[in-house]
């Protein structure tokens, strides 16, 4: 069976994470954009996303995990203000 994108995002952008500040959805759905813009992929919205991440059994509200990766340099990139 072929590997969803969905999946294949968990994979290349996420890492199981016990510790008490695990990934909120938005943090989440913004790793998952940045991780779409790298693939060439387009990105579902905010509500399909949650809908994938629920049928794979991520509670977006307690993750339990962690951004790595290239798709984490580039979120964390974009999400800190432009300096002058």
């Amino acid at each position: 069976m072929a590997t969803s994108h969905f999946e294949r995002f968990l994979l290349d952008a996420t890492v199981p994470d016990e510790t008490c500040w695990p990934l909120g959805p938005d943090c989440l759905y913004g790793l998952y954009t940045s991780w779409c813009l790298l693939q060439n992929i387009t990105p579902v919205s905010d509500i399909a996303f949650r809908s994938a991440m629920k049928r794979r059994g991520i509670d977006l509200r307690t993750s339990r995990r962690r951004m790595i990766g290239p798709a984490a340099a580039d979120y964390i990139l974009a999400s800190y203000p432009a300096t002058a």
